[in-house]
């Protein structure tokens, strides 16, 4: 079971427990019909949802933002967006064909209603979960997940909303579903909580049991990091949204709880080398998402991911910081040549990974 565990750049964290086709024809990989920003109509007859923009500091560039227990009016009209709720199935539910949501607190989300809940209303995380999760294998489909590569968990993932009493997400391994804690900004309000939690699910899909070992649980949380910034970095160029706040700084909303401004999460592009071990994953997977980081900068998002998504099917449930970069450098050089590979390479290089020359 992994967990997501609020921390701020110099807060200590708790430590982590141990841690399968749709046509390419997806409005969410192939234009911004499904959502605007500006209000305009959308051009879909698909259910429509108001939803946040990623997150409202990603959108707003606003670092005061707060969370006032939930007050509708602390977060301004301009942070949400009207999106096609796509893939849902004939039930009426916020169920469909990559997300459903398993259960709630309050009343379930009704799709016929979903423009007119805000963030006040429980059923509005509940859009959320399930708009970005399914964003998120969107994304992996688009990358050619489950046509030309393997499925990296497409199937339908179930997800939990507010039933975890505390301010916290996890994964877990055994029911193989996504909780979404509540306290100070709810989890599920924040898009890069959502898809941070929706990696684990992969990684577990390919990998059952993946994170058995510390350096195997930092890999994790890096890659739950990595995946949170590139979906919702390809959500904001598809759709045209703005994004006012640093790529590499995940779950701006969330953490302006229990982080000076600006308000990170944690961030992607640290100066973390390996000899910076300290045997706590999410302080550890600061190191592998610069690797990763490094890797989409020199190669181009789309060539990077299919290189680190598709390596991971190489990974051992335990696998160390050097297995796993040798198996990503090796997929890189299967996958596009050796100039890719010396890339790819360079990047964990820098991280001073062992065995890595």
């Amino acid at each position: 079971m992994s967990r997501r565990t609020p921390r701020g750049p110099n807060a200590t964290a708790t430590a982590a427990a141990a841690l399968p086709l749709v046509a390419l024809t997806l409005v969410a990989l192939t234009g911004p019909a499904s959502a605007s920003g500006s209000g305009s109509a959308p051009t879909t007859a698909l259910p429509q949802a108001r939803i946040f923009m990623v997150n409202p500091v990603q959108s707003s560039g606003d670092q005061t933002l707060a969370d006032a227990k939930d007050a509708a009016d602390a977060v301004p009209a301009s942070a949400y967006t009207t999106a096609a709720l796509r893939n849902l199935d004939a039930g009426g539910r916020l169920s469909g064909r990559w997300a459903y949501v398993r259960s709630d607190t309050g009343a379930s989300a009704n799709p016929a209603d979903a423009t007119v809940y805000n963030r006040t209303d429980d059923q509005f995380e509940q859009v959320m979960a399930y708009f970005w999760v399914n964003e998120a294998q969107e994304y992996l489909q688009g990358l050619g997940f489950g046509t030309e590569l393997p499925g990296a968990n497409d199937r339908a993932q179930p997800v939990r909303i507010n039933q975890w009493g505390a301010d916290n997400s996890f994964f877990s391994d055994k029911k193989t579903e996504i909780r979404f804690g509540k306290g100070g900004v709810d989890d599920a309000e924040d898009a890069e909580v959502i898809v941070h939690e929706y990696g684990h699910a992969v990684h577990n899909a390919q990998v059952p049991g993946f994170g058995t070992s510390s350096e195997a649980g930092a890999i994790g949380e890096a890659f739950g990091d990595y995946l949170a910034v590139e979906v919702g970095a390809h959500a904001d160029a598809v759709y045209g949204w703005p994004r006012r706040a640093d790529l590499a700084c995940v779950a701006d909303w969330d953490a302006a709880s229990y982080s000076d401004a600006p308000h990170c999460l944690r961030r992607i592009d640290g100066n973390k080398v390996y000899a910076d071990l300290e045997g706590e994953v999410h302080a550890d997977g600061e190191i592998w998402s610069r690797a990763l980081f490094d890797i989409r900068n020199a190669l181009g998002a789309r060539t990077a991911d299919r290189i680190i998504v598709n390596a991971q099917f190489g990974f051992a449930p335990d696998t160390s910081f050097k297995d796993a970069a040798l198996t990503t450098v090796s997929t890189a050089r299967r996958m596009y040549g050796a100039s890719a590979a010396d890339a790819v390479r360079a990047a964990f290089k820098a991280r001073q990974i062992p065995g890595i020359e």
